[in-house]
């Protein structure tokens, strides 16, 4: 892990905290998935109590994929240390377990993932959208955790 897997994090504002995210995560908990949102359970790395927020569940080519585009995110460090959670829509609660991807194979995946939610996402990835070269997405590929999902 490169120190740049470990350091970048883009907090999220006022309102995408407070107005945006609880939104999605309350219609997702009744049932009403926004654009393939799920809410994410995670259990704290010291506390051990669940902790829970809003993801776009990524499905490729058969594999699901949870993707941080913040970067090391609090659920990306607890899913790091517990590997293993649950999704959330309605009443649907699925478990999980997750094995974090290494660098060189994150390409198609976030790829994928800007394709579908880049009017969502894109502004996190700073100036990589799904037209960008394999090199320039490979340039960014430590900053942006990726788990597959099983």
């Amino acid at each position: 892990m490169n120190a740049q897997q470990t350091t970048r994090y883009l907090q999220p504002g006022w309102f995408t905290h407070h107005v945006f995210n609880r939104s999605v995560r309350s219609l997702t908990r009744l049932g009403v998935s926004v654009a393939g949102s799920r809410v994410l359970r995670v259990r704290g790395r010291k506390s051990g109590e669940w902790r829970e927020t809003a993801v776009n569940l990524l499905t490729l080519d058969g594999e699901r994929y949870l993707i941080s585009p913040r970067g090391t995110t609090q659920w990306v460090r607890n899913l790091r240390v517990s590997h293993e959670g649950e999704l959330q829509v309605g009443r649907r609660v699925e478990a999980f377990r997750a094995a974090e991807l290494p660098d060189d194979v994150k390409l198609p995946v976030l790829r994928e993932y800007l394709r579908k939610w880049s009017w969502e996402v894109g502004q996190f990835f700073e100036g990589i959208d799904k037209n960008s070269t394999d090199d320039q997405v490979r340039a960014i590929t430590p900053g942006f955790p990726v788990f597959r999902l099983t």
